[in-house]
């Protein structure tokens, strides 16, 4: 992720404003305080909108994590291990950039910011991107479900998110099933049952290749690798919709 090596610290809290710019802030603010320190002269940065973009996206996926992770009020070493799966596997972080997530991770533990507050402002940053709200809910999803399933206390952090971000339940039911050992549910992956008709399949396809496209995905400033993480999505679209046709016996 290119654009980390650019962040200069509180500054980036600056940039974002609002309860994730309080996160950055502590996250990244002794960055800075170490520049002044040996007596560089600091000049705020200025940031594309696109850049933009990808700091709002980072800090809200790992300060929403750490929400998740400690709901039950304790984080412990079994969700460590699957956060750190996730930056692994998922998002293929590099060094640096799982230095700056635990950054943001652990700032977001220790402030007083709520889940709910982050998610608001990252709606409010994407609210016309339905594709990279869909991403994030797929990625709490995704966190909460690693062990299998779902707990309450995680699924009603879930359901606020999707409430906040618009997603109804229909397509927020898919996204669970898909993280419950339903995982090659292809009518699920493209938001339908098996009651669905090849209208509406066609159309649901059509729609998810166009937001899930990687150029259009790539063209919207999300982060790199959720840009890679969307890339996963589309290929398992394509296989859905395959799958579907060839059962269907469509073309």
């Amino acid at each position: 992720m290119g654009w980390i090596g650019k962040i200069v610290g509180g500054a980036l809290g600056l940039a974002i404003g609002g309860p994730l710019g309080l996160v950055a802030g502590v996250a990244f603010g002794n960055l800075f305080d170490r520049s002044a320190n040996i007596g560089k002269t600091q000049k705020a940065p200025t940031y594309t909108q696109t850049q933009h973009s990808q700091m709002v996206y980072f800090v809200a996926t790992f300060s929403m994590l750490a929400k998740m992770a400690t709901v039950d009020g304790r984080f412990v070493p079994e969700e460590r291990r699957v956060i750190e799966e996730y930056m692994n596997n998922k998002l293929k972080l590099d060094a640096s950039s799982k230095e700056a997530a635990w950054r943001v991770f652990n700032a977001a533990l220790s402030g007083k910011g709520t889940f709910e507050e982050y998610a608001q402002q990252f709606y409010e940053s994407f609210a016309h991107e339905a594709a990279h709200l869909e991403i994030m809910l797929d990625v709490l999803v995704g966190i909460a479900a690693a062990d299998g399933k779902i707990d309450s206390s995680e699924e009603r952090l879930v359901n606020k998110a999707a409430s906040i971000f618009r997603i109804n339940a229909s397509l927020l039911n898919a996204i669970k099933k898909r993280y419950t050992n339903h995982l090659d549910d292809a009518y699920s992956l493209l938001g339908l049952t098996p009651q669905a008709t090849e209208s509406e399949i066609k159309k649901a396809y059509r729609r998810l290749s166009i937001d899930y496209h990687p150029d259009s995905i790539a063209s919207k400033g999300l982060p790199e690798e959720f840009t890679l993480f969307a890339s996963e999505k589309f290929r398992s679209i394509q296989e859905a919709y395959e799958a579907i046709k060839k059962e269907r016996g469509f073309t």
